[in-house]
């Protein structure tokens, strides 16, 4: 999973990570191409799988991101690389676009495109949503590389959208390699935007499930149609409640919060492991060198504490 940029333009009313004009986010970051790339081979190196699927998936829109057609090209000349999929909102897509991308080598857009309805899509996205246009690159993005259709359900918004979205979907003639529709459940995140309280799994596939009994279509995908399978897990230089020392090196995106990086040296770990990213919320200190302890390191996102 590559994120090249935060920020985002719109500003859905369920979004996970409170993205958009209205986020009450107050910095966003642009990550370098060539470091991305540079990143992202060290990970498949070790990974030493012959099948991976490079997922741009920024914290917003990833089409904010000048470089991206670059940044495909490059990906997609490590060899292990296979597949090389987006997430977008479609607003930013042209034709010209299209083409650009799919001569670079991306090969698959998932286009979160909630209603064909013109109010419900507005509401959801929190601005006015181009929809029509969005429905039209629906149409030529099967002309160049597989395409889903990926709305979320937001019970109480968009119920009665889900059966029209998967017929859209085979109609533009998404899914050749793939699910033609994807569809997500709403979750509760504690920095998101929760407009609704979160329906637990087990009803959303049961509705999901009544849906596609009514209607006679497909709606439930599973992981093995994507060739998912567990591999090697990125080693972790810090265990939880390990104390450090850190260098600040600029504010993160949370008002209090620092951004730090390990700056002890570790015998136990390669010096390209220890030089690692950890947030600090609750941080008086904006420069210099901070003594923390390790409170989280799951997913290989890791957080401190200030001491």
């Amino acid at each position: 999973e590559i994120k090249p940029i935060t920020s985002c333009n719109l500003g859905c009313i369920y979004c996970s990570v409170d993205e958009g004009p209205l986020s009450r986010r107050k910095m966003d970051f642009v990550v370098e191409k060539d470091y991305l790339v540079d990143e992202l081979k060290k990970l498949v190196e070790y990974k030493q799988e012959d099948y991976i699927d490079a997922h741009i998936n920024a914290q917003g829109e990833p089409f904010l991101y000048a470089d991206m057609v670059e940044l495909v090209a490059d990906i997609a000349k490590i060899p292990q690389v296979k597949s090389i999929s987006i997430d977008t909102n479609g607003t930013l897509l042209t034709k010209q676009l299209i083409d650009e991308l799919a001569q670079a080598g991306l090969t698959r857009i998932n286009l979160s495109l909630n209603a064909l309805d013109q109010k419900i899509a507005d509401k959801m996205a929190g601005f006015p949503y181009n929809l029509k246009k969005v429905k039209e690159l629906a149409y030529y993005i099967p002309k160049k590389m597989d395409l889903i259709i990926a709305p979320l359900w937001l019970p109480g918004y968009n119920d009665d959208e889900l059966v029209k979205l998967a017929k859209f979907a085979e109609e533009v003639g998404a899914g050749k390699n793939c699910p033609p529709i994807g569809i997500q459940n709403f979750l509760y995140y504690r920095f998101g935007r929760n407009p609704v309280k979160q329906v637990e799994m087990d009803v959303f596939y049961k509705k999901l499930h009544d849906l596609e009994l009514k209607h006679g279509i497909k709606l439930i995908n599973r992981e093995s149609m994507f060739n998912i399978r567990k591999s090697k897990e990125y080693p972790k230089p810090f265990k939880k409640g390990q104390v450090i020392k850190a260098q600040i090196v600029c504010p993160g995106r949370f008002p209090g919060e620092i951004l730090a990086v390990n700056c002890e040296s570790d015998k136990f770990s390669p010096a390209n492991l220890t030089n690692r990213l950890i947030s600090i919320p609750n941080c008086h200190k904006q420069e210099g060198i901070v003594k923390i302890k390790i409170r989280r390191t799951k997913h290989n996102i890791f957080l401190g504490e200030l001491l």
